[in-house]
């Protein structure tokens, strides 16, 4: 598929396929397991992870990229290889990265208040996807580039948390394109679900859960903050 921005037409409105729905369904499926133990998570030691690992802000995004990236890589490896063992080991590495980061960032909210958080994270979450989706099923052409801009600004998140480690105020710029790279990955998920028939839908299950998640745990550091600032 060309990275250009050349028009194609996919001959489909914004009706959802079974395959789709399928993909839909069970990245919501896998994302709604990870707020349950983002909540759970909260009130055990593994909420504390966060401190350490961000004391240095640097180790902490390191941590989280590598833990994602190797959890990714071990599901995908296991549906490809028919070994579901193997891919239930990704998945596992996958909700406990995003579950400890999540019960990190709501360990400073009041319990009576942690659902309500979730809540209205989820509901902001669901908008962004939407909107995404609609974007992305309204336009008749590729988004394969998108995936190389969210890499890009990933690189670029990480390289500004390691100024940032020395420069606090740089700190923001590395939040801010960590969340666009998220963004734009959830964009080209999309448009691989769109347009991409020839692979699986486990694997693009996984693609689109990632990318919700990442999407998800921004978004929650920015409710909180809310919620803080209605103090």
């Amino acid at each position: 598929m060309s990275s250009t921005e050349t028009p194609y037409e996919t001959g489909r409105g914004f009706g959802l396929s079974s395959r789709e729905a399928r993909v839909i369904g069970g990245a919501s499926a896998l994302m709604a397991i990870n707020v349950l133990l983002m909540y759970v998570l909260v009130v055990t030691p593994l909420a504390s992870v966060n401190d350490y690992l961000f004391s240095f802000p640097i180790i902490g995004a390191l941590a989280y990229g590598a833990a994602i990236m190797a959890g990714q890589l071990v599901a995908e490896r296991g549906v490809e290889g028919g070994d579901m063992g193997i891919a239930f080991v990704g998945m596992v590495i996958l909700q406990l990265a995003f579950g400890v980061f999540g019960a990190g960032v709501l360990r400073f909210a009041p319990r009576e208040s942690q659902l309500t958080i979730l809540a209205v994270t989820a509901v902001v979450v669901a908008v962004l996807t939407a909107v995404i989706a609609a974007y992305v099923y309204a336009r008749s052409k590729t988004f394969e580039h998108w995936g190389s801009y969210a890499n890009y600004a990933f690189i670029g998140g990480i390289v500004a948390i390691l100024i940032g480690t020395f420069v606090a105020p740089v700190l923001l710029v590395g939040f801010v394109l960590i969340f666009l790279g998220f963004l734009l990955r959830l964009g080209w998920e999309i448009w691989k679900v769109r347009d991409q028939r020839s692979e699986s839908v486990a694997l693009q299950t996984i693609g689109v859960y990632i990318a919700v998640a990442g999407v998800f745990v921004h978004v929650l550091q920015l409710v909180m903050r809310y919620f803080a600032s209605r103090q």
